[in-house]
């Protein structure tokens, strides 16, 4: 079963990875061979995670430029050419009627979960086209789709994410084995959803048929697949693992 998916030589930067659903994802892309780089706005949790896969630790800002920039010409001094971009990074916000949000609750969300893959994406798009290969997985959400209550801002953020996606595949279709995909999560069970109302969760939970949150190692069996070379002809698309709740 190793060499399903094998991700040897290959160098992934995974950002938001110091613990939750990015930890799973880098643990799981490094069990595949992966060299990791670690980006994490925690220099704590990003330490701890890089040290555990011997990894690079890269802390930053996913909103700053400088630090995107600086950031992907450190992973390629120490690691190399980052090959697999995985933009996980991202908040909830306030969970609070949209007219109740100030200006600056909905600056952030928006400015950390579409300007963060951005700035991530223009960062290695390019080499990526020199070299002629490259895996760019971007991490959305079933309310990107759907829009959830008391999640306005996050919810119009992943709508964004996803047309990002779809948008920047076909600029780069043609131009070699380059991909570009999203997943769409519902509610998974990470510390996120510490931050929620807990009518918020049970929201989003009554909707899943499965009746469950997911998991983070379902998850990242996802993503393993999806920046895989063997996903060679899949791109521009949003994958769903919502237990059933979103089947478009």
């Amino acid at each position: 079963m190793a060499d399903f998916f094998d991700l040897s030589g290959q160098v992934a930067l995974v950002t938001g990875a110091g613990q939750g659903i990015g930890e799973g994802m880098a643990r799981r892309l490094h069990r595949a061979g992966a060299r990791i780089a670690v980006f994490d706005v925690d220099a704590n949790h990003a330490s701890q995670v890089a040290g555990s896969l011997g990894g690079l630790a890269v802390v930053g800002d996913v909103t700053s430029e400088s630090d995107v920039a600086r950031a992907v010409e450190r992973v390629r001094e120490e690691l190399g050419p980052v090959s697999i971009l995985v933009n996980n990074a991202g908040i909830t916000g306030r969970t609070d009627l949209s007219w109740n949000l100030a200006l600056e609750d909905v600056r952030r969300v928006l400015d950390v979960n579409i300007l963060g893959p951005f700035l991530f994406c223009k960062a290695v798009a390019p080499g990526m086209i020199e070299r002629k290969y490259g895996r760019i997985l971007n991490v959305a959400s079933i309310a990107g789709k759907e829009g959830n209550p008391t999640l306005l801002p996050y919810s119009a953020s992943k709508a964004a994410v996803i047309a990002m996606t779809k948008s920047l595949a076909k600029e780069l279709v043609g131009r070699g084995d380059l991909t570009v995909n999203a997943i769409a999560p519902a509610v998974i069970r990470t510390p996120i959803l510490e931050g929620m109302a807990q009518s918020t969760v049970d929201y989003m939970l009554s909707k899943i048929p499965m009746g469950r949150t997911g998991t983070i190692e379902e998850v990242a069996a996802l993503v393993h697949f999806l920046v895989s070379s063997e996903a060679s002809y899949t791109t521009g698309q949003c994958y769903d693992i919502s237990g059933g709740r979103a089947t478009y």
